[in-house]
């Protein structure tokens, strides 16, 4: 929760290939105090079934800038192995094969933004296997 001296930080993912939330993501945070200063481990959560992590530390005092960082590769490593089963079990004889090489393509992503002290900032990730984006929710 934010004070008047703080910045508080929440996020959630949506798989947008398939609809849903993205569950089991470790999120890390980390603050600094200023362009040129370094950046402080926070310490980090995974995404909660909703997609959601309701539990990330407090940015401390006198921080200007929040980096969230997503580990995203483990889960689209498995989602991609959900989805080619699935993809197997219905496929018609005349589909074409599918030639990825089965990398996934961002193994994490890193989303950095500056905070102002008693705002709340709730960064949404829309995730794909080949794309991403990113806003300021509410």
């Amino acid at each position: 929760m934010s004070t008047s001296t703080t910045a508080s930080v929440s996020t959630h993912i949506l798989d947008t290939s398939v609809g849903r939330p993205a569950q089991g993501v470790a999120v890390r945070l980390a603050a600094r105090s200023g362009r040129e200063a370094d950046w402080q481990a926070l310490g980090g959560s995974a995404t909660d079934a909703d997609g959601r992590c309701k539990d990330l530390p407090a940015p401390p005092e006198g921080t200007t800038h929040v980096r969230l960082d997503f580990e995203v590769e483990p889960y689209l490593e498995k989602s991609a192995i959900e989805k080619s089963a699935i993809e197997q079990a219905d496929a018609q004889q005349d589909a074409p094969a599918n030639r990825d090489s089965g990398a996934v393509f961002f193994p994490e992503v890193v989303i950095t933004f500056a905070v102002t002290p008693g705002e709340h900032y709730h960064v949404p990730l829309l995730l794909n296997p080949f794309g991403y984006s990113v806003y300021r929710g509410s």
